[in-house]
Formats: C-alpha cells, sequence, structure tokens
C-alpha cells in the first residue's frame, strides 16, 4: 500500500483534469457519446499516464490543488469547444432570422427552433472528424501534463485570456450567421417595397415562406465558404490550447 499510495493521488488527480476536459471536448462531450465509452476512455487516460506524470502533493495543498486541475480542465475544454457553441449560437440567429422561431410566438411552450443549429452542428462536427482535429486535442491534452504540472498555474493571467477567447464566440458566431442574415434583410426591404405597391396583400403570410425558402437556398450556396470558415478555426484550435497552456505556466 505505501507504493500504491502516491500513484492513488496521482490517478486521482490525472482523472480530475482529464474528466473535465474530455466532457467539454467536442464530439467526446456530445450527449449522443455513449457515457460508458466515455468513461472508459477518461479512465484508460489516467491509467496510462499515473505512472510517468508525477504530482508533488501536500496533505494541507490538496484542497487548492483540486480547484487549480478543475480550471484548468474548463478553461482547455471550453477553449476547444468554443467553436462548436459559436456553430450553434449562429444556428440559432439564422433560425430566428429565418422565421422558423415563429412557432414561439403562437405557442411560447413550443421552445426555440434548433434544426439550423443541429444542421450547422453535424457539418462542424464531420469537419473536426474529417481533419483529425481530435487526434491534436487528444495530444495536448496528455502533453499538458507535461507542459503545465499540477499545481504551477498563473490564474491572475489565464482568467483575463480565458475571457478574451470567450468573446471570439460572437465574432465566429457573427460571420457564420451573416449571409443569412443580410439575405433576409434584402428578403425584408424587397416585402416593404411589393407591399407599398399592393397593402392588400398579407405580407405576414407570404414573407415567411419566402424567408425560409431564401435562408436555405444561402446556407446551400454557403456551404463552400462555412467549411472554409470553420476548417480555419479548428485548424488553430490547437495552436490556442497551447497558448492557454504557457499563460497559465505564467
Amino acid at each position: 500500500m505505501d507504493i500504491l499510495t502516491p500513484y492513488i493521488y496521482n490517478f486521482l488527480f490525472i482523472l480530475l483534469r482529464a474528466g473535465i476536459v474530455v466532457s467539454l471536448l467536442p464530439f467526446f462531450g456530445s450527449k449522443n457519446f455513449p457515457a460508458q465509452f466515455k468513461i472508459g476512455f477518461i479512465i484508460a487516460i489516467a491509467l496510462i499516464l499515473t505512472p510517468i506524470v508525477e504530482l508533488n502533493i501536500s496533505k494541507t495543498g490538496i484542497p487548492l490543488l483540486v480547484m487549480r486541475e478543475a480550471l484548468v480542465g474548463i478553461v482547455l475544454g471550453l477553449t476547444a469547444r468554443f467553436i462548436f457553441l459559436a456553430v450553434e449560437m449562429a444556428g440559432q440567429v439564422v433560425s430566428n432570422a429565418m422565421g422558423l422561431s415563429i412557432a414561439t410566438i403562437f405557442n411560447p411552450e413550443f421552445g426555440q427552433s434548433t434544426e439550423i443549429a443541429r444542421l450547422y452542428g453535424m457539418m462542424a462536427v464531420l469537419i473536426f472528424l474529417a481533419m483529425d482535429a481530435h487526434h491534436d486535442l487528444i495530444y495536448v491534452l496528455v502533453r499538458s501534463y507535461e507542459w503545465l504540472p499540477g499545481g504551477h498555474i498563473n490564474m491572475k493571467d489565464l482568467i483575463p485570456e480565458f475571457v478574451s477567447v470567450s468573446g471570439k464566440i460572437f465574432l465566429i458566431a457573427l460571420k457564420i450567421s451573416a449571409p443569412v442574415v443580410i439575405a433576409m434583410l434584402i428578403s425584408s426591404l424587397l416585402l416593404g417595397f411589393i407591399y407599398k405597391a399592393a397593402p392588400q396583400m398579407n405580407i405576414f403570410f407570404i414573407g415567411y415562406p419566402i424567408y425560409i425558402f431564401v435562408g436555405f437556398i444561402v446556407i446551400l450556396i454557403g456551404i463552400p465558404v462555412f467549411t472554409h470558415v470553420i476548417g480555419g478555426y479548428l485548424n488553430g484550435i490547437r495552436d490556442e490550447m497551447i497558448r492557454i497552456i504557457a499563460i497559465a505556466r505564467g
């Protein structure tokens, strides 16, 4: 037991960071991903790294170390996932612009429309897997124990940098949703001219089918652009996570 005791501590702290990061990673952290496989994958990473990673743990510093490891796991996981959060946000914006959320006006219990968000999310995951970006994320997670040993975290510079990275979510969402939103704005202006020319027309019921049709046409035409934009951001996930680790290391 004296031999296994330090390994038990190592295993638990490695499991803490790995569990938080993997639960937040794209694809691996999805609700559709089998929980049994996810748990087994996290435990397998911890078992492999336990004999390799060295942690200098003092019993008095365990609570602080747990907080720091949890913070590092959350920051690394969300840094990898923020692109997918932006894609989901863009899908909601597009749904609202196309009028797919009109059902909430007649029945507020219906909830927000998520069809476009799911479509964008599935395309982003397919691009993510096709680029083998998940291998890069696992590589950074494993190497993070070497680059950022447990307990050696500069939280003073880490938190402001993480807030800055999180702000990119809105910028990416704006870039993705901009074509459809602009097309909806142009459609609204044209419908306004039609209404002035023929006031007897019910623009409310005529306009929404047009919004949906134009919106899907723009989405279809914009798939190559969407692929290029998301691919560029996915290529930068690894470098972004390494930069966050470097800042946390101080």
